[in-house]
């Protein structure tokens, strides 16, 4: 384990004096290249151009000092002046002060008589006179209130509207007490916690490697984004637990690894607060949200200290009322500062000081304050008041175990699935039979899954399959490895365990082994192998199993029917008969319609867009996002927002698409879903490819094709490629077009996936054609009219026209050309007309048609600029301007003008960047100069781009010279 990795995190020295240049090292961990190692760029750009203050605040162990380590080693504008608070000395009037000066070299005397303020701010303006400065101070909590005082008032008194004098304050405290009166009223930076993904590779680089990814999984969870604490499990567990060649202790964070990451900050604390703390520690480890409600806390408090009595408080709390209260739940007096009180809810200001808190207690007191939270609750038989009594019992108990398992499986109890999992996880931990311990882990499981914690589903499962246990439940705890595996692991893998599931699960449960079976063509549909997903719908189920596919047909409604009707209706389609699809597809989706349950509604969504219905598959896409809202099912809402950006995308809506793929995207991080995560940036790219947005088609992309390539995806991948391949023809480059393309589309091994390569066919006609190829397409044009006739893309009739438009003799291409728009009209979706409209204006022109050439190529640009499609929309400009349209007028594809007046939303950082680009500077030649990351340039200059509303860097020189102009004239 490398030393100089676990020193970012625990701080060895106890005050850092720094001066002039510091020397560049790497980054702590937590900023890991990503959103927020941009913006946290931006803020300490912004303190060396414009100076400013802010108050950096975050739990214990949350990478406060880490921060400002950071923000140290980025700094070479000029000196940095670095100290941290001694908690050892006793603090003496401006003694924080002098200490400060000291580190930076300044010998000043400072009195007590209020000139203070002015001797440290003329220390500030003579050090930054020629450069930029940087004053950090950890832990400023602990100075003397003298300083602190003095600190604040100059953080407000910091400016730079001239330019000459550049400061730069930093100041961290700890999130777990409210900021000091003394800078109270200055900016707060918030210290997130870490990323899953950033958690995991800190974890990563700490061990060298040398960590289980079971294991990693745990202590990820475990750490809850806490940089400290990880660090403090890591170094708990031995090398064979790392490795997970031995069992990791329980709880991995025991009270005296939460006491150490908290250090000091629990000492102090009032007895007559202890019931409180421990009953808000207590509550909110039972519900698994950060906060309860204040009421029942403060009753509880009240009996475990003594002060009060709720009815019902005994061993068991079985007859517990609740106790009417007209007083409010708290007085600000007596809340101890290290809890926050909000709209009738409590909670720590830091999750782990709860944790210590819990842990920290005797186990009677805990037992104590449990009794009392249950007794307190008014529903004595709820599912939280069973867990609270779950955890006053000192072993199994099947009696109890039986109640909670019952009430967190009680679908009109409106709970979200968090609390059910909690239940049934404490359930199975009080069940002495086996293999009923095995069903409530399984059933955890699925709860763990639905809230969108995928790696603590599979833990969940791995301890049901230690369990003895009868054919089913193995059987459900497969079906869910599964579903973990096909939104977040290799397809191929996935289909195999939906096949297994499958067979153990035919006899007791055909819905559910027909919902395997689905699930295993499902994960062959992602692979791109029509072969698999045919045999797994015709999937046989061992001897003495029962069949899978014999699903009941004596049942028309329910669960059973429509899986039926699903499977027929894929196998119908995977053979080319959507004369055979059509029936049973449409009866999914029509059962789809008045459900409630997401599931449901996914399904009717895929079935509408194998039959091409788009309006229907956006119905259900969107109501099955409600749904899955509704019921807080987070594993959900990945999967209705990708039906919804593919559906937007059939339909030609390409930016409804980015919104609802965006939306996924961030859904699918949450939720630990890297499989859907791809598919959402697959669509990302297909939308910046029509917007002309050549960087993020080319990261989209990438990012898709890694995973899809790790895990099989290939119809994400085939999706990937398709939006290079249309971005290169936007760009005007066909013949780079056309190569990528097609050995996608053309009969033979590598053709792309078989039901996505023909949407593709369109954009490689085209490339072929004005890249002078157009042989290289008659062979795929008769493929494409095979899918044409299906009915399945509404979209398809007017593209295949357009396609032997581009192939035909001059005699007759205009017919085609004229008789592709009227099909047009029978569609929705600006892009497929402007394409055609743009192709039809390109034949007349070249023809010297010139008049209905501009006229068409004049509904081409407007069709474009309707639906974004900013790079398409310069190509019928081009057009148009080579056919004779006066430069700059209607309809010529310039950009619009502007008048320069935008400039003065930039931020003084966004006008430097602006004008430097202005100037011809390369974002490298800019950063150079003002000292900043390219990283840094680029992430400004898209907010420049987003604010001015321009959309090249042509347009935005053109803007600044207008501006400049027009500021000559005043």
């Amino acid at each position: 384990m490398r030393t100089d990795v676990f020193r970012r995190f625990l701080r060895v020295s106890n005050v850092t004096e720094m001066t002039g240049q510091t020397t560049p090292g790497p980054a702590p961990l937590r900023y890991r290249p990503g959103p927020r190692r941009q913006a946290l760029a931006a803020l300490l750009d912004g303190l060396r151009t414009d100076g400013g203050a802010h108050v950096v605040t975050g739990e214990p162990g949350g990478g406060r000092t880490a921060f400002l380590e950071f923000a140290a080693r980025s700094f070479h504008a000029g000196p940095v002046w670095h100290v941290r608070a001694d908690p050892a000395r006793t603090p003496r009037p401006h003694s924080g002060l002098r200490t400060l000066l000291r580190a930076a070299g300044r010998s000043v005397r400072l009195s007590d008589d209020g000139t203070a303020d002015k001797v440290f701010l003329d220390v500030l303006r003579e050090a930054s006179a020629r450069s930029a400065l940087l004053v950090c101070v950890d832990d400023a909590h602990l100075w003397d209130p003298a300083s602190r005082a003095v600190l604040g008032r100059a953080a407000a008194r910091v400016h730079t509207a001239d330019g000459a004098h550049r400061v730069g304050l930093l100041f961290t405290v700890p999130g777990h007490r409210p900021v000091a009166p003394e800078l109270a009223g200055l900016p707060v930076l918030d210290l997130a916690p870490l990323t899953p993904g950033d958690a995991a590779g800190l974890l990563h680089d700490l061990t060298d490697g040398a960590v289980d990814p079971a294991v990693r999984d745990e202590l990820v969870i475990e750490a809850q984004g806490n940089p400290a604490l990880l660090v403090a499990l890591i170094h708990r567990l031995s090398p064979a637990q790392l490795r997970g060649r031995r069992a990791l202790p329980r709880p991995p964070a025991d009270a005296g690894t939460l006491a150490a990451v908290a250090g000091g900050c629990l000492t102090g604390v009032r007895p007559d607060h202890a019931g409180l703390l421990l009953s808000v520690a207590a509550a909110t480890r039972v519900t698994g949200e950060p906060d309860a409600e204040a009421s029942l806390v403060r009753r509880a408090a009240a009996v475990l200290e003594g002060r009060g009595e709720v009815p019902g408080v005994g061993v068991t709390a079985a007859c517990s009322v609740p106790v009417p209260h007209a007083e409010p739940p708290f007085d600000g007096e007596e809340l101890p500062d290290l809890l926050v009180l909000f709209e009738g809810r409590i909670r720590f200001r830091s999750a782990l000081l709860g944790r210590a808190v819990y842990a920290g207690a005797p186990p009677e007191r805990r037992h104590a304050a449990h009794r009392a939270l249950a007794g307190a609750l008014p529903a004595p038989h709820g599912v939280l008041a069973l867990l609270h009594r779950s955890w006053t019992v000192p072993g199994p108990d099947a009696g109890l175990a039986a109640e909670l398992a019952a009430a967190a499986a009680d679908v009109t109890s409106g709970l979200p699935p968090g609390p059910r999992r909690t239940a049934q996880v404490r359930a199975a931990e009080l069940t002495p039979d086996g293999a009923e311990r095995a069903h409530r882990y399984t059933a955890a499981a699925e709860q763990a899954l639905l809230a969108g914690h995928p790696p603590e589903a599979l833990r969940l499962l791995d301890a049901a399959v230690t369990c003895p246990a009868p054919a089913p439940v193995r059987g459900r705890a497969e079906l869910l490895r599964a579903r973990v595996l096909l939104a977040d692991g290799p397809v191929d893998d996935a289909r195999e365990s939906f096949l297994l599931a499958a067979s153990l699960l035919a006899d007791p449960s055909p819905a559910e082994s027909g919902a395997a079976v689905l699930g295993a063509a499902d994960a062959a549909w992602a692979a791109g192998d029509p072969a698999a997903c045919l045999r797994a719908l015709a999937h046989e189920a061992p001897p003495g199993t029962g069949d899978a596919t014999a699903l009941p047909r004596t049942e028309n409604h329910g669960p059973v029917a429509l899986l039926r009707d699903h499977r027929d209706g894929m196998r119908a389609v995977l053979q080319g008969r959507f004369d055979l699809a059509a029936a049973p597809l449409t009866r999914v989706v029509e059962r789809g319609r008045p459900a409630a349950e997401p599931e449901r509604l996914l399904r009717s969504a895929a079935a509408a867009l194998m039959l091409g219905d788009v309006t229907a598959a956006r119905r259900a896409g969107a109501r099955a996002l409600a749904a899955a809202r509704t019921l807080r099912a987070a594993a959900l809402e990945p999967r209705a927002l990708e039906y919804l950006a593919y559906a937007e995308l059939r339909a030609g809506r390409h930016q409804l698409a980015r919104t609802h793929a965006e939306e996924g995207l961030r859904a699918a991080r949450r939720t630990g879903q890297r499989n859907t995560a791809a598919h959402h940036h697959a669509v990302l790219a297909l939308a910046a490819s029509i917007e002309g947005a050549q960087e993020r088609v080319a990261e989209h992309t990438a990012t898709a094709l890694a995973t899809a390539r790790r895990h099989g995806l290939a119809q994400a991948a085939m999706l990937a490629q398709w939006a290079a391949a249309r971005a290169d023809l936007g760009a005007g480059r066909p013949r780079e077009a056309a190569d990528r393309l097609g050995p996608l589309v053309r009969p033979g091994a590598r053709r792309g996936h078989f039901a996505v390569w023909m949407l593709a066919v369109p954009c490689f006609v085209e490339a072929t054609a004005l890249a002078g190829q157009p042989e290289r397409a008659r062979a795929v044009v008769e493929d494409f009219a095979l899918w044409a006739g299906c009915g399945a893309d509404p979209q398809a009739p007017a593209q295949l026209l357009r396609c032997r438009a581009l192939l035909a003799a001059p005699e007759a291409a205009d017919e085609l050309y004229l008789r592709a728009l009227d099909r047009h009209d029978e569609t929705s979706g600006d892009f497929e007309r402007a394409r055609t409209e743009l192709l039809h204006g390109k034949w007349l022109r070249r023809r010297r048609r010139l008049r209905e050439a501009r006229a068409r190529l004049g509904e081409a640009l407007v069709d474009f600029e309707r639906c974004g499609a900013y790079l398409w929309a310069r190509q019928a400009g081009a057009e148009l301007r080579a056919g004779g349209a006066a430069p700059g007028g209607a309809g010529s594809g310039e950009p619009p003008r502007h008048d320069g007046r935008g400039l003065s939303q930039l931020t003084p950082q966004q006008l430097r960047i602006a004008r430097c680009v202005a100037e011809g500077a390369t974002n490298r030649e800019v950063a150079l100069s003002l000292s900043v990351s390219t990283r840094t340039v680029d992430y400004h200059l898209r907010n420049v781009f987003a604010t001015l509303g321009v959309r090249s860097r042509v347009e935005l020189v053109r803007l600044v010279e207008q501006a400049e102009k027009a500021s000559a004239h005043l």
